[in-house]
């Protein structure tokens, strides 16, 4: 069977051919142990998590004690926003962040406010990007954390992180970032972006599904969310997933050793694409900054068109989404676009075109004629056509 174009990178990654070798290691005679076993097998365990805690912790300059394994980026988002502001809750209950966050994010906040904290929900422009100014302005005296996004899973937009941390720092604003689809992608360091919480995701970067990380600057006031024994330093009870985690290390591992030519290339491949689909349809429009932006993300909009309806169009040929997998079901218009402004009619063309390491030439040729091919063929049949 000849396989629909994969470009849809940002909903998940394919498990890279050296982290599932590392993987299949732990699934031998030798490596089963319970990590928190005295002997050898546990001793082996053991030292596998914390050789994988090493590479991720290398991979974002931070300390290998610094690093928390989970079981995803949601969990790990949980905890960093839930466990902080529980952990604060008596020096303040004012939080922030923006209208263009994941709903593992967005989720949260909308939990805390129901059990009366007071949540500042910070607009975007017309780029889909965080304004410093606008959280410096909506900082109180009970400020306690803001959680803004490093960029977006839907657009693209990078976040000025490092330039936020300049405003909540030296006040003792805890500072979380969620780093879900940015790491991999390009440099994420947390002494650069001067953040206190920063979450990953293993399926973003090449691990499996089932692994995340949380980084932890020391010293930052959090408390764990479930109970149990003081596996991860007490954050994240319950036996750890070895093979997963010495997964996201290989996965963290590759892209240290990559540093950063991966994004160039992903990024020659995105323009590539964009040129293609601009020289033969008048009137496409980018979704979000076309710079400051994850190189290999594009959002556009085609005129006139349902963005899921042209997709369903060229099945055999892309596979791509509408927006984030965590809320692609319906027609609506994607909230991120409704913050940025995009009007309705724009928004309901708009497809998330975002590729990968293993994307070739080729397939983007193939997946632009389909794209442009379907939406030719739409105007062939005329604008008022009820099935478009």
């Amino acid at each position: 069977m000849n396989m629909p174009v994969y470009l849809d990178y940002n909903a998940t990654t394919p498990v890279d051919s050296q982290v599932a070798a590392a993987i299949e290691t732990c699934l031998g005679r030798h490596l089963f142990g319970n990590p928190s076993s005295s002997h050898i097998y546990g001793r082996r365990a053991h030292d596998a998590v914390e050789k994988a805690r090493e590479q991720v912790a290398l991979l974002i300059g931070a300390r290998h004690e610094e690093i928390i394994f989970t079981g995803c980026a949601t969990e790990a988002n949980n905890l960093a926003i839930r466990g902080a502001a529980t952990a604060l809750r008596n020096r303040g209950r004012h939080i922030i962040t923006s209208a263009i966050e994941h709903p593992s994010v967005a989720a949260p906040f909308s939990l805390l406010e129901q059990q009366g904290w007071d949540v500042t929900v910070l607009p975007v422009n017309e780029f889909g990007m965080v304004s410093p100014e606008s959280v410096a302005d909506a900082l109180r005296s009970d400020t306690v954390l803001v959680s803004i996004m490093h960029a977006n899973n839907e657009v693209g937009t990078i976040q000025p992180i490092s330039a936020i941390s300049a405003i909540t720092r030296p006040k003792g604003i805890v500072l979380h970032t969620d780093a879900a689809q940015s790491v991999g992608k390009i440099p994420v360091l947390v002494d650069r972006l001067g953040v206190d919480l920063l979450t990953m995701a293993g399926h973003k970067f090449y691990a499996t599904k089932g692994v995340g990380a949380l980084y932890v600057r020391k010293d930052t006031p959090i408390e764990a969310l479930i109970a149990g024994a003081g596996h991860e330093q007490g954050l994240r009870p319950g036996t750890e997933n070895v093979p997963a985690i010495v997964g996201i290390g290989e996965a963290a591992r590759l892209v240290h050793a990559a540093d950063g030519f991966e994004g160039v290339a992903l990024r020659v491949l995105r323009d590539m694409l964009y040129e293609h689909l601009q020289q033969d349809i008048p009137g496409l429009r980018i979704n979000g900054h076309f710079d400051a932006c994850l190189p290999n993300t594009l959002n556009v909009s085609f005129p006139g068109v349902s963005g899921r309806e042209l997709l369903e169009q060229t099945t055999s040929d892309v596979a791509a989404s509408v927006g984030s997998a965590c809320h692609e079901e319906g027609d609506d218009v994607s909230g991120v676009l409704g913050a940025m402004g995009v009007s309705p009619q724009q928004a309901r063309g708009a497809v998330r075109l975002s590729i990968g390491v293993p994307t070739t030439e080729m397939d983007i040729e193939r997946a632009a004629n389909a794209l442009v091919s379907a939406f030719c063929n739409k105007w062939n049949r005329g604008k008022n056509d009820d099935k478009w």
